[in-house]
């Protein structure tokens, strides 16, 4: 029988919401077994941005990322949004480890080829260091990932959070049970933006690409399902979308991505 791990994705939101950050270092640390977080912080960092008169550039919920753009990502996500997490979940006797893609060679990144669009310095998941991954998991850590990869050759690149989770589920599911889950502010994905309670129970790829087309799915949360279905796809068992509450158990709504 496998052992089970659970991929927890926050956003940047978390950090930016006192009460429910607390909420989440309570669910999160008293989950049992082997668990990864995996977090963003794209509100913090958009702010730095403008606070130093770099504009923020976003395209279908992605980031464009110059080598500018790129430091005050760092400084956000590895160090800021990081350690804060970091020092929280120890807080709470969770023994997390803060990392970067970077840090022995977890995650091997491409930058992404220009095609319509020039991301910059963003790059796309070739590979994770399953072997070290899973020593540390067995040692008693708790790997805390932030969104940045690097390439092998020195360069750090931006990559998406969400990405990085599916990228990280899949890589572990042929030893592992692995249930991934993104955990936001919102009840799951949502009908009407505006109605919190308009969850949508369960997504499979036609009505995303219906919804896609009606508007209804747009910005951050294109790449977050897309990532969800090629998390499926390449075998990881579950795949769930709602609130922090799920961590406990104990949502009353969600939504469940199905193929």
């Amino acid at each position: 029988m496998k052992q089970k791990v659970g991929i927890i994705k926050i956003g940047g939101a978390f950090l930016e919401d006192e009460k429910l950050l607390e909420k989440f270092y309570s669910a999160f640390s008293a989950m049992e077994g082997l668990k990864i977080l995996v977090h963003g912080g794209g509100q913090r960092a958009s702010k730095l941005s403008t606070d130093l008169g770099i504009t923020p550039q976003m395209v279908h919920g992605r980031r464009i990322t110059d080598a500018k753009s790129l430091e005050v990502v760092t400084m956000v996500y590895a160090g800021w949004a990081n350690k804060t997490l970091v020092a929280g979940l120890q807080g709470r006797g969770c023994n997390a480890l803060g990392l970067s893609g970077a840090d022995a060679n977890l995650i091997r990144a491409l930058r992404r080829p220009v095609k319509d669009i020039d991301y910059g310095l963003v790059g796309d998941v070739e590979r994770v260091n399953t072997e070290g991954l899973s020593t540390l998991l067995n040692a008693g850590f708790t790997p805390v990932f932030c969104a940045l990869t690097h390439d092998g050759k020195g360069q750090l690149l931006n990559t998406n959070a969400d990405s990085i989770a599916a990228d990280l589920a899949m890589a572990l599911s042929p030893a592992y049970e692995v249930r991934l889950i993104y955990c936001f502010e919102k009840q799951g994905v949502l009908r009407n933006v505006n109605d919190p309670e308009s969850v949508i129970p369960s997504m499979d790829t036609d009505n995303f690409k219906s919804l896609q087309k009606e508007g209804v799915i747009s910005a951050g949360m294109i790449p977050k399902l897309f990532n969800s279905f090629r998390a499926l796809q390449a075998g990881v068992d579950q795949v769930i979308i709602g609130p922090v509450s799920l961590l406990s158990g104990q949502a009353p709504k969600y939504t469940q991505i199905q193929l």
